[in-house]
Order: C-alpha cells, then sequence, then structure tokens
C-alpha cells in the first residue's frame, strides 16, 4: 500500500529499438527467427541431455540449467519486445515492469553463477580427475545449482525492491525495448543514490565473484593443460572447455562493456545495441556453441537422427 500511496505511474511507455515503421517490420522478423532458434536450440538441448544417458554427467547436468536459464531469460524480454514492435500502443503496466525486471534480474544473474559453476566443474575435471567424482558429486551439483537458483533469485529481490519501492510520478517513458533498471531510475521522482548504490555494490560484489572463480579456475586449468606432455591430451582438454570459455567471452564482454564504459552521447543507442547482444543474441547463441564445438552433443544428436531416419 505503501508503494501505491507514492507512485501516481500505473503504466509505462517503452519507445523501443525504433520509432520507423520499416525497421520495426525487419526487426520483427529478425528477432522472431532468432527467438525460435532460441527456444527450439535450448529446449532441444535439454532434451537432448535428459533422454541421452552418457550425458548425464555434472557437466552437462550444468549446461542443461544453463540452457533452462537461457530460454527463460530471453522469453522474459523477447515476446514483449515483439508485441512492441507491430503495436501502436507501445506499454506495460507497472506490475508487469516491476515482474520482468524481477525475471530478468533472475536468470541473467544465475547465468552468472551457473558459468562459474561451469567453470569449477572443468577446473575440477582436469586438474583432479582423480577426484573429479567426489569434488562433482551428484549432491554437490546438485548444491551448485540450487546455490545459483537461490542466488539469483535474492540479487533479483534485491534490484527489483531498490527499483521498485521508488516513486514514480510521471513521466512515463523509457527510452529503452524492456524495462531495465538504469532507465527507471532516471524517471524516479525521489533521489535514488542510495538505491543505485545498493545496486552497484550486490552486482559488483557478486559479479566479482563469479569472474573471479571463473578466471581463477581457467588459470588452474591453463597450467595444467601446458604440463601435459601429450598432444592428443591437450587437445582433449581444450576441446573439453573450448565450449564454455567461448559462453564465458561472450557473455562478460558484453556485460563488462555494458557497465564498464564511459558514458556518450550515444550511450542509450549503445545501451540498446549491447542489450540485444545479451538479452536476445546470447541465449541463441548459447545452444549452437555448445551443440557445434561439443564432440559428445553431436554425436548424440547425429545417433538420435539416424536412430529415427531407420524408425521410418
Amino acid at each position: 500500500m505503501e508503494r501505491i500511496n507514492q507512485t501516481s505511474v500505473m503504466e509505462f511507455i517503452l519507445l523501443g529499438l525504433t520509432d520507423d515503421p520499416q525497421l520495426q517490420v525487419i526487426f520483427f522478423l529478425l528477432f522472431l527467427i532468432v527467438y525460435i532458434i532460441t527456444v527450439v536450440g535450448n529446449i532441444g538441448l535439454i532434451v537432448l541431455i535428459l533422454t541421452v544417458s552418457r550425458l548425464h554427467t555434472p557437466m552437462y547436468f550444468f549446461l542443461m540449467n544453463l540452457s533452462l536459464s537461457d530460454f527463460c531469460y530471453s522469453s522474459v524480454i523477447t515476446p514483449k519486445m515483439l508485441e512492441e514492435l507491430l503495436s501502436l500502443k507501445k506499454s506495460i503496466s507497472f506490475t508487469g515492469c516491476a515482474a520482468q525486471t524481477y525475471f530478468f534480474a533472475v536468470f541473467a544473474s544465475m547465468e552468472c553463477y551457473l558459468l562459474s559453476a561451469m567453470a569449477y566443474d572443468r577446473y575440477a575435471a582436469i586438474c583432479h580427475p582423480l577426484l573429479y567424482h567426489i569434488l562433482v558429486s551428484r549432491s554437490a551439483c546438485i548444491q551448485l545449482v540450487t546455490a545459483a537458483y537461490l542466488a539469483g533469485f535474492l540479487t533479483a529481490a534485491v534490484h527489483t525492491g531498490c527499483t521498485f519501492h521508488a516513486s514514480f510520478c510521471g513521466p512515463n517513458v523509457i527510452d529503452h525495448f524492456y524495462c531495465d533498471i538504469p532507465p527507471l531510475m532516471k524517471l524516479s521522482c525521489t533521489d535514488t543514490f542510495i538505491r543505485e548504490t545498493v545496486i552497484f555494490v550486490v552486482v559488483l560484489l557478486l559479479g566479482l565473484a563469479t569472474l573471479l572463480i571463473t578466471v581463477t579456475s581457467y588459470i588452474y586449468i591453463l597450467s595444467a593443460i601446458i604440463q601435459t606432455p601429450s598432444t592428443s591430451g591437450k587437445q582433449k582438454a581444450f576441446s573439453t572447455c573450448g565450449s564454455h570459455l567461448t559462453a564465458v567471452s561472450l557473455f562478460y564482454c558484453t556485460v563488462l562493456f555494458m557497465y564498464m564504459r564511459l558514458p556518450s552521447s550515444d550511450s542509450v543507442t549503445q545501451d540498446k545495441v549491447v542489450s540485444v547482444c545479451y538479452t536476445i543474441m546470447i541465449p541463441m547463441l548459447n545452444p549452437l556453441i555448445y551443440s557445434l564445438r561439443n564432440t559428445e552433443v553431436k554425436e548424440a544428436m547425429v545417433n538420435i537422427m539416424n536412430k529415427k531416419w531407420f524408425e521410418y
């Protein structure tokens, strides 16, 4: 009730990517195709991992949850954006905006935590192969994934609480294609310094923690690979890490560019372009990266397709 009394804004207007009608149609068709590939790729990878027994390992358990996270956080943003591209009134209710912000923060945060858990998994597999099944046991995997989910919900609660317990008295126009926190904070009619500081500290601490785990894991992994005398052993180690390292690089490079660059006159346009990369494109690319660069996944896909073919 306190929030309702302090806030007169009942809906927000999203300006979207462009106001050019021709570009809106082009963007709609482009991002519809991207979203279809995202859904098919991530759901397909989840089904593949669940149905193929040889993929019932810690590495693919984490990958399955990463695919679920990619599917969910793309679905929080893309369908609404597609609707906006064809709608004359590009509005979203106050409650809908808060829900979009919360669930996007949940799954985007989970992405960070799962990527660091996958880095730890690769570290254990390559640096301590004899202890791998102890370090990354079934219970340890469940605990790590559960921690990623809980941390995602907690992080999102902090972000959403700090943002939507501020007062919004108007204007209500968000110069973005979804309810992102920075443009929302600009619309608040109260001082948001403390709220923005809390969000920044939470993002900084958790982001640095996950990045530190990932970077440290790969330092040990590279050291172990260099000391491996066998060329085939080195190639196998690189192949098992290549997909994850590519996914990590894509995710962190876009996020760091988004939040660490200096503001400029073109920052709004840059924000939208970079946001498209990590909210829409990366969830599509991740299953492709793991499918095309991973021998076991490719072999499992070929076996299933051959089995289906021979059934006919």
